[in-house]
C-alpha cells in the first residue's frame, strides 16, 4: 500500500505518490494534476506489485550501450568467432552511434523505425536487418529483465533480402574451370563434393578414408580478422561425403608426403586462405574461362557448392541424400534453398499419377474423354450402349 499527498507548486496544487518497492525499499512519484490521477497510479503500483509485474523506473535508466555489451558478451561465449565478428562490427559501426548513450526507457518506436529507415538508404538489407536484430535482441533482454514493459523495436517493417541468383556450372564447364586454375584439385573437390570452403581446407589426413571414397568434415577453418579461426561444422554435426572415384588419382597426389595430422590441401601445414575474389587465383581462372566459352559466368568458389547440388540432383540423388551431403540441418532446408533444382519431380509426380490413375480405373482415352467439365463440377456422361461401361 501507499499514499497521496499534496503539495503546493507556482503552478498550483499537485499530487505525490509514495509507496513500497518489492525490495523493500520507498520510492516516489509526483506531478499528479488531481488526486483521482494520482490514486490511479498507485492502484495500478499496487497491481503491478501483487502480481509480480512491477518494473522500477530506475531500472529502466540503463542505456542501450549498458545493456549491449552484457549481451555481446553472452553472444561471444556461444557463437563461433565467424559469426560473432559480423554482429560486433555492426553494433559498432552502426548500431552504438545511434543508440548506445540513450536510456532504454527513451527508446520509442518511431525513432527506431526512421532509424531503420536512414540505415536502409545508404546500406543493404542484410546490414540492416543484422543491425535492426542487434537493437530488438538488446531491448528483449531487457523485457526478461523487466527493465521495460514491452520492446518499442518490435513490429518494425524491415527491408526484404533478394535472393542472389545461383550459377550452377556444367561437367564440361567444371572442367574448363579446372584446367585454367592453379589449383585444379580444389576445383574438382569443391564442384564434386559440395563442401563449404572452411571445410575443404580443414581436412586432415585422418579425415580421409580411401577405400570408401569418403572424407569425415569434423572442421571448418574460416578467415575472421585475417586470422583462421577453426571450430566445429556450420550445423555443429559431423558427417561423411562421398567423392567420385576419378577424383581418387587427384586425392592421392594430394597427401603423399604428408603425416596423418597434415592438412590435405595446401602445404599440409598452414590452411589455404580463400582467394581474392577481384585479383586472385580463383577470379583469374573464371576470367579465363570466360574467354574461352563466352556462356560462362562468373562464379565465386561458394558457387561450386551449388553445382555439386545441381550435378547430384541432376544425377539422381534424393533430397535426404543432398541434405547430408551438403550438411543441412534438416531436409526443409535443402528444399527451400536449391527447391529450383527438383523442378523436374513435378512433371515425374503428375506422369506418375497419370500411369497409375489409367491402371486402376482401366479407362481408355475415348473412355476418359467423355469425362467433361460442366459449371464447377466434373460431370461424367452415360455411355453409349454399345460402349465401354465405366
Amino acid at each position: 500500500m501507499g499514499s497521496v499527498q499534496p503539495y503546493k507548486t507556482k503552478q498550483g496544487k499537485r499530487y505525490l505518490v509514495r509507496y513500497k518497492k518489492p525490495d523493500g525499499t520507498h520510492a516516489s512519484k509526483r506531478g499528479f494534476h488531481t488526486k483521482f490521477d494520482a490514486q490511479q497510479y498507485l492502484a495500478t503500483v499496487d497491481v503491478a506489485i501483487s502480481t509480480k509485474r512491477y518494473i522500477d523506473p530506475m531500472d529502466a535508466r540503463v542505456s542501450v550501450g549498458e545493456l549491449a555489451a552484457v549481451w555481446l558478451q553472452d553472444q561471444a561465449a556461444v557463437l563461433k568467432p565467424s559469426s560473432f565478428h559480423p554482429l560486433q562490427s555492426a553494433w559498432r559501426v552502426h548500431v552504438a552511434p545511434r543508440w548506445a548513450g540513450i536510456s532504454i526507457s527513451d527508446v520509442r518506436y518511431s525513432d527506431v523505425r526512421g532509424w531503420v529507415t536512414e540505415l536502409s538508404q545508404l546500406r543493404g538489407p542484410a546490414t540492416v536487418i543484422r543491425s535492426y536484430g542487434i537493437l530488438s535482441a538488446v531491448l528483449d533482454a531487457a523485457v526478461r529483465d523487466r527493465r521495460i514493459a514491452e520492446n518499442p523495436a518490435r513490429g518494425v517493417r524491415l527491408p526484404k533480402k533478394v535472393a542472389k541468383r545461383r550459377v550452377y556450372l556444367t561437367h564440361a564447364q567444371v572442367h574448363l574451370l579446372a584446367s585454367q586454375a592453379s589449383h585444379p584439385e580444389v576445383v574438382l573437390f569443391l564442384a564434386y563434393t559440395g563442401l563449404r570452403w572452411g571445410e575443404a581446407t580443414a581436412l586432415r589426413l585422418r579425415d580421409l578414408d580411401a577405400g570408401r571414397r569418403r572424407v569425415h568434415i569434423h572442421e571448418n577453418a574460416v578467415t575472421v580478422n585475417g586470422r583462421i579461426e577453426t571450430g566445429t561444422p556450420k550445423s555443429h554435426v559431423a558427417r561423411s561425403v562421398p567423392f567420385p572415384d576419378f577424383l581418387d588419382d587427384v586425392m592421392q597426389a594430394l597427401i603423399v608426403g604428408k603425416a596423418i595430422d597434415e592438412l590435405v590441401f595446401g602445404d599440409g601445414k598452414q590452411h589455404m586462405l580463400s582467394p581474392n575474389s577481384q585479383n586472385g587465383w580463383f577470379a583469374a581462372a573464371v576470367r579465363r574461362a570466360m574467354a574461352i566459352d563466352p556462356t560462362f559466368q562468373r562464379v565465386t568458389p561458394h558457387d561450386l557448392r551449388h553445382t555439386a547440388a545441381s550435378l547430384a540432383v541432376s544425377a539422381g540423388a534424393n533430397v535426404k541424400a543432398l541434405q547430408r551431403m551438403l550438411g543441412h540441418a534438416s531436409a526443409a532446408m535443402t528444399l527451400d534453398r536449391y527447391a529450383d533444382l527438383f523442378d523436374d519431380d513435378l512433371d515425374y509426380v503428375a506422369a506418375a499419377l497419370s500411369n497409375a490413375r489409367r491402371a486402376e480405373v482401366k479407362l481408355d482415352r475415348p473412355a476418359a474423354s467423355r469425362l467433361i467439365r460442366a459449371g464447377t463440377e466434373f460431370v461424367m456422361l452415360p455411355p453409349p450402349t454399345s460402349g465401354l461401361s465405366i
